[in-house]
């Protein structure tokens, strides 16, 4: 993913695509630089919150009901 993880809806397209993992750079600098320690508590439990509401919406109740059907491919055509 291009761009990097920033809300919760980004896990669950990465989970979609079939990550295992994700990893949170810039976020967690943003809640260092803020509020410290705090900051990056506060980040990962509001990731975590749009990860399980981004979830419920989809319709999955655990991460093993994610699917790649979540993803729909947009495709690219060239205007020239």
């Amino acid at each position: 993913m291009d761009g990097g993880v920033r809300r919760g809806t980004d896990v669950l397209k990465a989970l979609a695509l079939g990550a295992k993992a994700v990893f949170i750079g810039r976020p967690v600098l943003w809640g260092l630089s803020c509020q410290g320690e705090n900051g990056v508590s506060e980040l990962l439990e509001l990731l975590k919150e749009e990860l399980r509401l981004a979830m419920a919406l989809a319709g999955c109740r655990s991460v093993s009901e994610v699917s790649r059907s979540l993803v729909r491919r947009k495709e690219l055509t060239c205007r020239m």
